[in-house]
């Protein structure tokens, strides 16, 4: 009966630490960005072992709930275990991580909880255009440079003086970046990149618009030989 006494106050202990740590968390939030990995850590404690959780919910016991984080929206990086662990956030959110400390006995003696919010990092496209004025027919050469994770996806949407739109799709791998395009327009046109989509994301309008200069052929006119 002592015994049950003791497991049963030792239970409330743990729900009172959680909900006082949780409270502690919620007031003081970490910042990161989606695809970003860091260390979570505690001071190791003599022979104690540590196991952590992330969570994806707080409407959990926290004492008594393993993790609870899907595969795509975070991961450890090396394992779960230890005074140090890694982790990549995957997946923009708020998170919950736990902290479970294990003495020499076997018996758990102590846990933290803290809280984070991973922001969404949407990968972006910088255009530039050489020469940055032509004639019809000769060639101007785009360059893309993309930020993010490979590999990525886009689309080039070029708009005509007349109105006309032509998009062209592209995907890019790591070592194809910054990605050059060559391109021959019979007008001025402006070069914009929708679309873009990155390991983590997608920008719907990616960069800033960049204009295409293009000057008509002269027309032929008769050369007249100077008399002296």
């Amino acid at each position: 009966m002592k015994r049950l006494i003791y497991h049963i106050i030792r239970l409330a202990l743990a729900i009172l630490l959680v909900m006082l740590t949780v409270a502690f968390a919620a007031a003081q939030m970490r910042t990161v960005y989606q695809g970003e990995t860091i260390e979570l850590s505690v001071v190791q404690e003599g022979n104690d072992t540590y196991t952590w959780d992330i969570y994806n919910n707080p409407g959990v016991n926290f004492a008594t709930v393993d993790g609870n984080a899907l595969p795509d929206e975070a991961e450890f990086v090396g394992g779960n275990t230890g005074a140090t662990v890694s982790v990549r956030w995957l997946k923009a959110g708020i998170y919950f991580y736990r902290v479970l400390a294990v003495d020499e006995e076997g018996c758990t003696n102590n846990l933290k909880v803290g809280r984070l919010e991973v922001l969404e990092n949407l990968p972006t496209a910088e255009l530039a255009i050489y020469p940055g004025e032509i004639c019809i027919s000769d060639p101007a050469i785009i360059t893309v440079t993309l930020t993010g994770q490979p590999a990525w996806s886009f689309t080039l949407e070029a708009v005509g003086e007349d109105g006309v739109i032509e998009q062209i799709a592209y995907t890019v791998d790591a070592e194809e970046n910054p990605k050059e395009i060559h391109v021959y327009p019979s007008q001025t046109t402006t070069y914009r990149i929708i679309n873009l989509k990155d390991r983590y994301g997608e920008n719907l309008d990616a960069s800033e618009d960049i204009e295409l200069t293009v000057h008509p052929i002269p027309v032929n006119s008769r050369i007249y030989q100077v008399e002296n």
